[in-house]
């Protein structure tokens, strides 16, 4: 028996399979019916070089999407509704409870980032206070969503995380002689920054611990999020799993 109904956009290209793939396991044995959404309604594909860890030399291990992530992702790839996904436009915030907003920094995701259509979306869902989750760059989405009433940001008044600076240049840093600024979806702008210019106070942006370790099924506490009201947010694919958790008890409430 299906309880709830969700919506995942998606761009065309680029975006992070742990950030999708794992979600969407997890909802799925849950019982909640998942719709994914595209710019122009054709399939999805994740950044490829997260899932075989081209370019990333010694830093593969630490970098590319781990084992069970990569294996999310291609049963996702096979399933129905991965393969069926519906236009940006087609998609209306009464038709489902909450919305699910992934990340990923290819080039790629910034048509999904930047998607007016998505930012209007986000704001329907802010103003009936369904739940909201967003990870990594999917904050970035949300910074940009402004309530035509209020001119500020649907997360203008809300506690919040996202992809930490920190984290964005080490990636950048340790890649750049290969990648270059495959790193930085907005070279000069980081997501920590960007998402902190919206807020009516830079201090409601959370770091948590430092993130040297992904969090499992098995070790949760790994993960960190920020939930504030009808919204949740998390930093990188190594808080998924609790972030997806969490997520389902906003869903189920």
């Amino acid at each position: 028996m299906i309880s709830k109904k969700i919506v995942i956009p998606l761009p065309s290209y680029g975006f992070d399979p742990s950030e999708v793939a794992i979600p969407w396991k997890i909802f799925s044995k849950n019982n909640i019916e998942i719709v994914f959404t595209t710019p122009n309604g054709k399939k999805a594909s994740a950044d490829e070089i997260m899932l075989n860890g081209t370019g990333l030399g010694i830093w593969k291990p630490l970098l590319k999407a781990r084992k069970d992530a990569v294996s999310a992702y291609y049963e996702m790839e096979e399933s129905k509704i991965f393969c069926n996904p519906i236009p940006y436009k087609n998609v209306k915030e009464v038709d489902f409870d909450g919305i699910f907003l992934p990340g990923g920094h290819d080039k790629g995701v910034k048509e999904y980032l930047e998607s007016k259509t998505l930012q209007n979306l986000v704001v329907d869902f802010f103003k009936v206070s369904k739940p909201v989750g967003a990870i990594c760059h999917g904050v970035v989405l949300l910074a940009r969503s402004i309530d035509s009433v209020t001119k500020k940001s649907v997360i203008h008044h809300y506690k919040t995380t996202a992809l930490l600076k920190s984290q964005e240049l080490l990636a950048y840093n340790l890649t750049k002689f290969n990648l270059k600024d495959y790193y930085l979806t907005y070279p000069g702008l980081t997501v920590e920054d960007e998402v902190k210019t919206v807020l009516s106070n830079p201090k409601n942006f959370f770091k948590g611990s430092t993130p040297l370790f992904r969090d499992s099924p098995t070790n949760l506490k790994r993960g960190f999020v920020v939930k504030d009201k009808n919204y949740l947010s998390a930093r990188w694919p190594g808080d998924v799993y609790h972030f997806s958790n969490e997520f389902l008890k906003m869903l189920n409430f």
